[in-house]
């Protein structure tokens, strides 16, 4: 374990037991390996999943999250947050760890509480709130699975849609090309046709009518005009 209420019992147990400086460096002593074991005799009292039997609706409320894991009322109400609270007391806060450990035991002793209960409080809340994480880590990869697929359902539409316009926009500038090259071959014929025309009426007249070139050309300036 890792947990700071557990690191607090081990070393403060340390620190009474040896009989050393605590800021001194210490082999671990008996004592240190009995507190080990009282915590991990507690710990297994402890269901290892808790079961949240609500849901939670607001996860950043913490409270909301232990009474989902219907977390025991602790005896007198000395919850292990009570005890957190009582170390960071401005009374106790800044005194030695093992003035601080036996004050709040002299609290809990006054009350009737046994150290033990406040311990396995700590614990369920701990593991209430490990498998809670657990739970949005399930949802949040759920989700992450879900719009992933989504993601790439509306990336294969867009591929498809966009694969179609392209073939339709290719079919259109191919039909474009084909009816250009249509039109030109078409403007050839006309213009041979009209120089036909052209040089049939020009026997007849001075000045000829007939157009031989592209329509949307500016029309030549007349003779008649030239000599004006």
């Amino acid at each position: 374990m890792s947990k700071k209420w557990y690191n607090y019992i081990v070393s403060v147990d340390e620190a009474s037991g040896s009989g050393q400086n605590p800021s001194a460096p210490r082999t671990a002593p008996a004592s240190a390996k009995t507190a080990a074991q009282s915590v991990a005799e507690i710990a297994s009292t402890v269901a290892m999943e808790p079961k949240f039997t609500t849901p939670v609706s607001d996860p950043t409320s913490f409270d909301e999250i232990y009474r989902a894991a219907e977390i025991p009322a602790a005896p007198q109400g000395y919850t292990i947050l009570k005890i957190s609270q009582m170390l960071e007391s401005a009374h106790i806060r800044n005194l030695p760890s093992d003035v601080k450990k036996s004050s709040v035991l002299v609290a809990l002793d006054a009350a009737g509480v046994d150290i033990k209960d406040v311990v396995q409080d700590a614990v369920r809340r701990d593991r209430a709130l490990d498998g809670y994480e657990r739970v949005q880590q399930r949802s949040a990869e759920e989700l992450e699975a879900r719009k992933t697929k989504e993601n790439a359902d509306i990336q294969a539409q867009i591929d498809k849609y966009v694969t179609e316009q392209r073939a339709k926009i290719q079919s259109n500038n191919e039909e474009v090309s084909r009816e250009k090259e249509r039109f030109t071959n078409w403007r050839l014929k006309k213009q041979q046709e009209e120089k036909k025309i052209a040089e049939a009426v020009g026997y007849f007249v001075s000045e000829n009518p007939i157009t031989t070139g592209d329509v949307n050309a500016p029309p030549p300036t007349s003779k008649t005009a030239q000599k004006s």
